[in-house]
């Protein structure tokens, strides 16, 4: 067997544990479950990421303002410290990154760059997670990529693949087109080729508005061109500059998160030329982080198994006890909804048909909310207050756990009876929490979006919402979907729940069977060496 590359994994964000508060979401649990399936294989991977000072945000549900976001400073005594600084210039001053390592979650190598050091007059650059405004970020994103690819130099890991895990990263491709040209003597379009054989990227976002663009003359302003000309930003990434664009044309190969997603993306990205091919590459998950031992342990006995699960409930149901005061009880069928607060997502979409919603939350159903919005986003805020006001009309039957982070995530995904997600399709990338779920025999509600499509058997793992209805029409999709919901819930849901217990548990087991080695990230690795990592020509 021929030796296998070394890659770098660039990310903003890595969710390698809950209090390492250096992540905001699910891209940054993907990155974490990444580096540790790494490990768990030996595989030759680093991790490159930022020691943010005070992470995303802490975020706090008041009677008097609703949604408030804090900012705590976060300090860490399990770094390692390597010795090493390494120097990027932005707005003309140098700006100094310290290197710290992080090997201790059972994770690949992670190295972090921090600029809160006394020597910089821009300490701050890494203090908020996806914080600030413009300039801000794009300091960040330089930091990113191009500290992460000189700390790596300096480091002496010699690296045969750059992975961008969003187009966060996208300096990284920049630095390397100039270290090819000011270093190597190549044309620019020479060093443009060689830097592409290095570079792989995962894109995630499926939509247009929130793939990041910066105007050209801001980054000219940063120094983020690293001495490129302005006509040869825009031969990368358009103008204003698209980091997304020009990640997939600084790309040897690309891939999109779940099948459903590839064809998503590639419609989207349709018209950008020179453009890296858009394969799928289904997430996965960590399952020793994420699935729990008890459950796997009696997954074959359906008698220990619904026992299993009935304690993992009570643990759950002890945790909201004590985060909310509020008791729900053990014997009613009870419905986990975490997401990032986003209108798409559609968490009040049970809501909407009155009278069916309250005929259900009588007698039949409890639902456990979990979610956190961006800190400048209003529209998230108000979908959280919307849903705080959900737990007062039905008082007892719907609550709300603020400040959402994996341990929430970890206590939801085992606890619960059902996962509901109901985005409106195809505006889910993956969503790989409903794969945590399944591996702990949580069934799946959902809408045929992101991963689900791929693992979907109604009636026998879950159940699927809306048929994979589409349009462009929101409220026409919205009145479909949930005519779907309500009936998928009322005829199948809450009867084979209360009145077929067998049956319940024979599809707890199908959940976890059909997805424990399929939707791991181990198996994500390996499609990922397979596919893109190793180049085609090396291949036996």
């Amino acid at each position: 067997m021929k030796k296998l590359p070394t890659v770098a994994y660039f990310s903003m964000e890595f969710g390698l544990e809950s209090n390492f508060k250096i992540y905001a979401g699910g891209l940054g649990i993907l990155a974490g479950d990444y580096l540790k399936a790494a490990k768990d294989l030996g595989y030759p991977v680093v991790g490159v990421g930022i020691l943010w000072k005070q992470g995303y945000n802490k975020q706090i549900v008041t009677e008097e303002y609703g949604v408030i976001d804090a900012f705590p400073i976060y300090r860490y005594d399990f770094l390692k410290d390597t010795g090493v600084k390494v120097k990027v210039r932005i707005r003309n001053r140098d700006v100094y990154c310290k290197v710290w390592k992080v090997d201790n979650f059972n994770n690949a190598d992670l190295y972090l760059l921090d600029t809160d050091l006394p020597e910089n007059s821009d300490r701050w650059i890494t203090g908020q997670l996806y914080g600030w405004f413009g300039e801000e970020r794009v300091a960040q994103e330089m930091v990113l990529g191009v500290g992460g690819v000189r700390a790596l130099k300096k480091l002496g890991i010699e690296v045969d693949v750059y992975h961008f895990n969003e187009g966060h990263a996208v300096f990284a491709g920049l630095e390397l087109v100039r270290e090819y040209m000011e270093e190597k003597g190549l044309s620019f379009e020479d060093a443009l080729k060689e830097a592409k054989k290095k570079i792989v990227f995962t894109t995630h976002t499926p939509v247009e508005a929130g793939n990041e663009t910066h105007p050209l003359r801001l980054l000219m302003y940063m120094g983020a061109n690293l001495n490129l000309t302005e006509e040869q930003l825009v031969y990368i990434g358009g103008s204003p500059f698209n980091m997304t664009v020009a990640a997939l044309r600084l790309a040897r190969i690309s891939n999109a998160v779940s099948d459903l997603h590839r064809i998503t993306a590639n419609a989207m990205w349709a018209g950008v030329d020179r453009r890296s091919e858009i394969i799928g590459i289904t997430n996965g998950v960590h399952v020793g982080t994420w699935a729990d031992k008890r459950i796997l342990s009696v997954k074959d006995n359906p008698q220990k198994l619904w026992e299993t699960h009935c304690t993992l409930k009570k643990e759950l149901l002890d945790f909201v006890e004590k985060r909310t005061g509020i008791r729900l009880r053990e014997d009613v069928l009870t419905i986990g909804f975490a997401r990032r607060a986003a209108p798409y997502k559609r968490s009040d979409l049970i809501f909407r048909d009155k009278e069916a919603a309250d005929k259900m939350f009588k007698n039949d159903i409890q639902i456990i909310f979990a979610g956190k919005s961006h800190p400048l986003d209003d529209t998230g805020k108000e979908i959280v207050n919307n849903i705080i006001a959900m737990t007062k009309k039905y008082p007892g039957k719907v609550v709300f756990l603020e400040d959402y982070d994996m341990e929430i995530g970890k206590m939801l995904t085992r606890g619960c009876d059902v996962w509901l997600n109901n985005p409106r399709r195809p505006l889910e990338a993956c969503g790989t929490s409903g794969m945590k779920a399944a591996m702990n025999g949580v069934l799946n509600v959902s809408t045929l979006d992101g991963w689900w499509p791929e693992a979907c058997q109604h009636g026998i793992n879950g159940w699927q919402i809306g048929d994979g209805f589409e349009s462009k029409d929101e409220k026409q999709q919205d009145a479909h979907d949930l005519k779907s919901l309500v009936n998928v819930m009322q005829t199948e849901v809450i009867p084979t729940y209360y009145k077929n217990r067998d049956k319940w548990i024979e599809m707890m087991q199908n959940s976890i069977n059909s997805t424990i080695d399929k939707f791991s990230a181990e198996r994500m690795l390996k499609e990922y060496y397979e596919k893109m990592y190793i180049p085609k020509n090396l291949k036996d």
